[in-house]
């Protein structure tokens, strides 16, 4: 089984910046493929945002976040972060971290993500 925490959510005013931090545990974490940050908004879909490549650090982003978030990683200390800038009130919302083994890695609606974390919030006002 594989671990996953969330922090750093917090609330932040449009423009802002925020980090949230994936730390994973437990398991072989050499045989993760991927780690990939979801977020979901009240009546809304669950959505990908983006996903690191652990082996090689190559990361993928949503067209709507794109210039704006950066996902890393740190394989000593096993955590993936997601820096977010120029915030929008649009980026509200629950944001979950997901590792999967295979070597499927999509940018969807994380169906295919087998270890997820518990979620944190965050909340972008104007």
């Amino acid at each position: 089984q594989v671990q996953l925490v969330e922090s750093g959510g917090g609330s932040v005013q449009a423009g802002g910046s925020l980090t949230v931090s994936c730390a994973a545990s437990g398991y072989n974490l050499d045989l993760l493929n991927c780690i990939g940050w979801f977020r979901q908004a009240p009546g809304k879909e669950r959505e990908g945002v983006a996903l690191i490549y652990l082996s090689s650090g190559a990361p993928v982003y949503a067209a709507s976040v794109k210039g704006r978030f950066t996902i890393s990683r740190d394989n000593a200390k096993r955590t993936v972060y997601l820096q977010m800038n120029s915030l929008k009130q649009e980026d509200t919302g629950m944001y979950y971290c997901a590792a999967e083994p295979s070597w499927r890695c999509p940018l969807g609606h994380g169906d295919e993500y087998k270890f997820w974390g518990q979620g944190t919030q965050v909340t972008v006002s104007s």
